[in-house]
């Protein structure tokens, strides 16, 4: 048994002691039945805060799942490092990190002589959205 710094001997076995149950069998660690947590009631409906979908994140105001999504994959693949850059610099960051085609055509249709600051800049730029801010 591993040793922790924060406790002594005695405490790490007792806290062993504890969690053996859930350990070995999958069952409880409770030492008093009344302390387990109650399953939910043939009534009850399944605690899910998406039903009908799989809940991945919130969606910043003013963007959709999309854009998100596609800022996302913009940001990964050009780092950043690369700012402040223009549109040829973004084509050959997006080109040498082997980018998806729809993405470095996307960019190509930027216009030449426009200077971009962040990831952010360049997906709105792209038709993303723009996150509204809170502060």
């Amino acid at each position: 048994m591993e040793r922790s710094d924060k406790h002594g001997p005695r405490q790490d076995e007792a806290m062993a002691r504890e969690t053996e149950g859930l350990v070995r069998s999958g069952h409880s660690g409770r030492t008093e039945e009344w302390r387990d947590p109650e399953p939910s009631g043939e009534d009850q409906p399944e605690a899910d805060f998406a039903p009908n979908g799989t809940l991945t994140g919130g969606v910043p105001e003013g963007l959709t799942p999309e854009g998100v999504e596609g800022r996302s994959e913009l940001a990964a693949h050009l780092g950043k490092e690369i700012y402040p850059a223009r549109r040829d610099q973004l084509i050959d960051r997006l080109v040498e990190n082997n980018a998806p085609a729809r993405l470095v055509s996307a960019v190509r249709d930027l216009p030449a002589d426009a200077e971009y600051q962040n990831a952010g800049e360049v997906a709105s730029a792209l038709g993303y959205g723009h996150e509204a801010h809170r502060f």
